[in-house]
């Protein structure tokens, strides 16, 4: 059992103090007038990942999103190091990636930082320390990133990832193990919404 709490954490976007949290369940990204906004976890999203990576069935959102301009900065929530970074091409995956290695309370815990620009991944390399509030990488655009309007999709797993992709999406029917194995994100974002 992790102990969330045994930790502070760097905030992973520095956000304004006012910003708008999305309600995707109505099927569209809708940030009105506000620079930044939040996609929630656990969060049913009908007719928002239409590609065929999700072949129609994988609509429940186990990350969060942060959007806001191309090319914010995205930190180290903590000290760690680089476990896997790459690009994930298919229309509506992640685009560009880098996922860090952390452990909180005697327990591993792997973050992924997703639909960054190309230049996140430069440089980067396997095992490679990370410091707390170091920049991990920049939001990408939208022929960088998979397609989506600038953000960050932000996702925590309690099991270590093969490569450099996890599920960011699942179907209903997987929910109950996909909530277990990859934790709510607020642990260590906080209380954004």
């Amino acid at each position: 059992m992790i102990d969330w709490n045994s930790e502070s954490y760097h905030p992973v976007v520095n956000l304004p103090e006012k910003y708008k949290v999305l309600d995707l369940t109505k099927g569209s990204w809708d940030s009105g007038k506000s620079e930044y906004s939040i996609g929630r976890y656990n969060e049913f999203r009908p007719n928002v990942y239409t590609t065929e990576l999700f072949a129609g069935v994988r609509n429940l959102h186990v990350g969060i999103d942060i959007g806001g301009p191309v090319g914010t900065p995205c930190m180290a929530f903590m000290n760690g190091k680089i476990h896997n970074f790459g690009y994930n091409p298919k229309a509506g995956d992640y685009g560009n990636v880098v996922i860090t290695e952390h452990e909180i309370s005697g327990s591993k815990i792997w973050a992924l930082y997703g639909h960054l620009d190309s230049k996140s991944v430069i440089g980067k390399s396997k095992g490679q320390s990370v410091i707390k509030g170091q920049t991990i990488g920049h939001f990408g655009n939208e022929s960088e990133n998979g397609g989506w309007e600038p953000h960050l999709h932000f996702q925590l797993s309690t099991v270590e990832p093969e490569t450099h992709d996890l599920p960011g999406v699942v179907s209903i029917e997987d929910s109950a193990i996909a909530l277990k194995l990859y934790p709510d994100p607020r642990f260590v974002l906080g209380p954004i919404y």
